[in-house]
This record gives structure tokens, C-alpha cells and sequence, in this order.
């Protein structure tokens, strides 16, 4: 699970980083709004931790950007000072999707994450998208009924391309939730799996689907058409 963070008190932001990490969360931390809407126009994430007063452009700015040019069902997760009705009512009528008040609890924060990642993750154990059936703990994948043989991480690629389906998905992304490597490896692990789903599925126009790749960016699943 990615979460990036944007606080720019550097003390808590190493405080809650470490938090999450224990947890098992990969955290990156963003210290100004610039920097953070950088990254997330080339980077994919699962949760977005933020807070309200910041150098330049303010925690609800960035949120406005972020639902209105890039992605409304990011879960985002505002951590601040301000405890006002109208304030907590304006971050939500944006989009944010929880809100909690500083000083910060950490057993209430870590709660408050894990609920938002289940409202929000795929925590289903099958998905039925047209033709295909995935069944996620026996790591069965039917295309038409029939089984496609594939590898443990061939199937948890196409996994998260289904349960993410027209989703844009970074390399980086596929590549700490599938492989575990750190960001910025130079690989071709992503790409050859790409490739080789591609074939195996039939993931192409003729077929009702398109596997894209974006480039600089990662991968994105689109269903042209109902398959059957």
C-alpha cells in the first residue's frame, strides 16, 4: 500500500512516516504542495495524507486540483490544526474522505488509514470483469471458463490491473506492490510482464481491450467493449 504525505513540519512528518512504515505502509513524505502535485502527475499512490496550512498553495488547493484534474476516487486523509465545523465541512465537500485534528493519536491515525485502505482497496476475494473470472487466494485466473496457466506474479499483475480497471498504474507502483523493489529501479520486470499478459489474455483492441502503456507513466487496463 503507497501513501504519500504531504506536512510541512518535518518533525511530524517523520513521526507519522515512521508510523506507517512500522504498519507495513510504504509513506513518502512531501514537504510543499509544488513538490507533492509533481509527483502525483507522474506517480499513482493508494491514500493521500495531507494538511491544511502550508507554504503556497493550501491543503484544500491541492485537493481541489486533485478531483478536478487528476483522480476522485484517491482516498484523501486530512490531518490539521484547524477544528472548525466550517472547516472540516469545506474539506469534505471537496473530497476529502476523512478528516482528524491535531495533535495527532497514533492509534486513532493508524485506525482511521486502515478503515479508509478497506472502503477503498479491492477487498474482494474474486472479480468477474467480461469474459474473465479471478479468484485471488487460489490465484485462478478463467478467461471464458477455461484456466490460463500463469505465474504467481503474473497473476497478481493482472490482479491489480483488473481491480484498478482504467486506472493509470506507475511502473514504481506495480513494482513495490508486486515485486517489493524501491522506487526508481531500472528494470524491465514490468514491461516483459506487460508483454506477456498482453499475449496470454488477449488484451488487445480486437478482443475489446486495450493494455496501455503511458509513457514515462506505467500501465493503464481499458475495456473497450463488454467481452463474452
Amino acid at each position: 500500500m503507497r501513501i504519500a504525505y504531504l506536512e510541512d513540519d518535518k518533525v511530524q512528518s517523520a513521526v507519522m512516516k515512521e508510523w506507517l512504515e512500522n504498519e507495513g505502509f510504504t509513506c513518502r513524505a512531501f514537504d510543499n504542495a509544488d513538490a507533492f502535485m509533481r509527483e502525483l502527475r507522474h506517480e499513482t499512490y493508494d491514500l493521500l495524507i495531507m494538511d491544511w496550512e502550508l507554504p503556497g498553495k493550501s491543503g484544500v488547493e491541492v485537493l481541489s486540483w486533485l478531483r478536478q484534474e487528476r483522480e476522485w476516487d484517491l482516498p484523501v486523509f486530512f490531518i490539521t490544526h484547524r477544528d472548525g465545523e466550517t472547516d472540516i465541512v469545506e474539506a469534505l465537500e471537496k473530497g476529502a474522505d476523512d478528516y482528524l485534528t491535531k495533535p495527532v493519536n497514533r492509534e486513532i491515525m493508524l485506525a482511521r488509514v486502515k478503515a479508509l485502505v478497506r472502503r477503498h482497496s479491492n477487498r474482494r476475494e474474486s472479480l468477474e470483469v467480461g469474459a474473465f473470472q479471478l479468484f485471488k487466494e487460489s490465484k485462478l485466473l478463467l478467461l471464458r471458463g477455461e484456466s490460463v496457466e500463469m505465474t504467481e506474479k503474473e497473476f497478481q499483475l493482472a490482479w491489480m490491473l483488473f481491480s484498478n480497471l482504467g486506472r493509470l498504474l506507475s511502473r514504481d507502483h506495480l513494482l513495490e506492490s508486486i515485486w517489493g523493489f524501491g522506487p526508481g529501479l531500472m528494470t524491465r520486470t514490468v514491461d516483459t510482464h506487460i508483454s506477456r499478459l498482453r499475449r496470454k489474455l488477449s488484451l488487445t483492441p480486437e478482443h475489446g481491450w486495450r493494455l496501455k502503456a503511458v509513457y514515462h507513466q506505467g500501465y493503464r487496463l481499458e475495456q473497450l467493449e463488454e467481452t463474452g
